[in-house]
């Protein structure tokens, strides 16, 4: 009897020990556990120590709650302007919800992989090749709010949605290369043409200041002449008022000085010639004394120095004759 007890009292602590243990449960970091009581969710397990029911509850799934990549693999999709690309990409995500992604759906990493290669063909089957090549960033943006929104129920969180690759056939590359290269010429023949519109335009603004600057010089250039030969028509003007002025007053010697000191410039003018190299006077040279003697009067009229106050003795009469002047060297 004694033997017999004692087996059952180890017998049961064994099974007490092993219930408590069946009863504990300890959870890591990063991962939540579901709790089912015969078949039925009943609560979630945070990280650290947990109970459970022994025997009547267990663990149903112990859940990543990490943030995860998930790699996109390489697919075809045919564009609006029916070009074929081959365009793979990566997916982050993260469950917020342990009992949602165990309970609602069933394989999550499946389902989250499925929906967004479906995305993925959808978007860029709606973009033309150009528009697929260059907006990327919205491109990723457009599919990641799409499967986010899809994957709201499972109680997952699509953080980032990246298009790695965008691989068009080696015919359309080597077509969208010419295509290239065209319009770069294009840019380049537009340019070079601007270029020389700028510089006909400067040219010809150049020649108009000049042609303008020109015209202003000879416009000022003129005027001055003008005044010039205004100022000279008054000077002789003036001459001539003074000398009407003293013919008038009954002295001619003045007419005398005035005839003496255009024929005086006359020959002065002649004699500077460069073409010229002889003169001939048909005038004689008694003329020219007379018209200096008509000076020599007028000065002595004007510094009083006849002292007899009397008539002025008249010249003596010129001689007509020629008068030959001798070639200037």
């Amino acid at each position: 009897m004694f033997e017999g007890a004692s087996i059952f009292v180890l017998v049961l602590l064994v099974l007490v020990v092993i219930t408590i243990f069946q009863g504990i449960r300890i959870v890591p970091q990063g991962f939540n556990y579901t709790v089912e009581r015969f078949g039925r969710y009943t609560k979630t397990l945070q990280p650290g120590l947990g109970i459970i029911v022994p025997f009547i509850e267990r663990i149903g799934s112990k859940m990543n709650m990490m943030e995860r990549v998930m790699e996109v693999p390489s697919q075809e999709v045919i564009t609006r302007d029916n070009a074929m690309v081959q365009v793979d990409g990566v997916a982050f995500f993260q469950v917020l919800d342990a009992a949602k992604g165990t309970y609602e759906v069933n394989e999550l990493e499946n389902a989250i992989l499925n929906i967004t290669m479906t995305n993925i063909r959808t978007v860029m089957g709606s973009m033309d090749l150009d528009s697929l090549l260059s907006q990327r960033d919205e491109i990723n943006h457009a599919i990641l709010g799409v499967v986010d929104q899809a994957s709201t129920p499972w109680g997952v969180k699509m953080t980032r949605i990246e298009i790695k690759d965008i691989n068009p056939p080696r015919d359309l590359v080597d077509s969208m290369a010419r295509q290239m290269k065209a319009e770069r010429d294009k840019r380049a023949a537009i340019l070079e043409a601007e270029g020389k519109r700028q510089s006909a335009i400067l040219e010809a603004e150049g020649e108009k200041q000049s042609a303008v600057l020109e015209a202003e010089g000879r416009k000022e250039a003129a005027f001055r002449d003008a005044e010039a030969r205004e100022r000279a028509a008054e000077a002789e003007a003036n001459a001539t008022t003074a000398v009407s002025q003293a013919i008038a007053g009954g002295s001619a010697q003045a007419i005398n000085y005035f005839v003496a000191n255009n024929y005086v410039k006359a020959l002065e003018a002649l004699a500077q010639s460069p073409n010229q190299k002889v003169l001939m006077l048909p005038l004689e040279a008694s003329s020219v004394i007379g018209s200096i003697a008509g000076i020599s009067e007028i000065a002595r009229e004007a510094f009083g120095n006849d002292s007899g106050g009397g008539a002025t003795p008249k010249p003596a009469p010129r001689k007509r004759g020629t008068t030959t002047v001798p070639p200037v060297s």
